[in-house]
């Protein structure tokens, strides 16, 4: 059983090594995956809603990502410095700030976008939309499982300090 769960262990890391590589990325985006991310989470979390027309809070948009909210800031700065997104604040700024994506952010996305879809269509096309379907919907409980794991272990050492 050892062998098992070590030659498992070692796949899913070296899987995980493979799906993150930025090869392959780097050939369909202008864009890192990161910023992708954060463009298309902009863009869709902040129309999900009228009251904030278009814009997303940092802090919502860290929590989305799985980001610490410095990691965000430094992601928005850069994304802000490049004219992709606005950062703004309501008020004195206490209140929280928010991002929304510019036009030119926008187009961008967009551009990536269609090069990215037209990629994975194609790749879908040859592996399946079903098994696809299937191996995304334990992909996302695999996460929920080492999510709650890394909580676990994390309640476990606070409490033993």
């Amino acid at each position: 059983m050892e062998s098992n769960i070590r030659t498992l262990s070692n796949e899913l890391t070296y899987q995980a090594y493979i799906m993150n590589r930025d090869q392959i990325w780097k050939r369909l985006s202008d864009l890192s995956v990161r910023e992708y991310v954060a463009l298309h989470r902009i863009t869709e979390l902040g129309q999900a809603t009228e009251i904030y027309s278009g814009k997303i809070y940092l802090k919502e948009l860290a929590e989305n990502m799985r980001l610490t909210i410095r990691q965000t800031s430094k992601l928005a700065g850069e994304l802000r410095d490049r004219g992709l997104i606005e950062w703004s604040h309501d008020g004195n700024g206490n209140d929280g700030t928010y991002v929304s994506i510019t036009p030119s952010g926008r187009k961008l996305l967009e551009e990536n976008q269609e090069r990215i879809i037209n990629y994975y269509g194609r790749v879908i096309e040859k592996f399946g939309k079903d098994k696809l379907i299937e191996m995304l919907q334990m992909m996302k409980q695999l996460d929920t499982v080492m999510q709650s794991e890394l909580e676990e272990k994390t309640e476990v050492s606070d409490e033993s300090e």
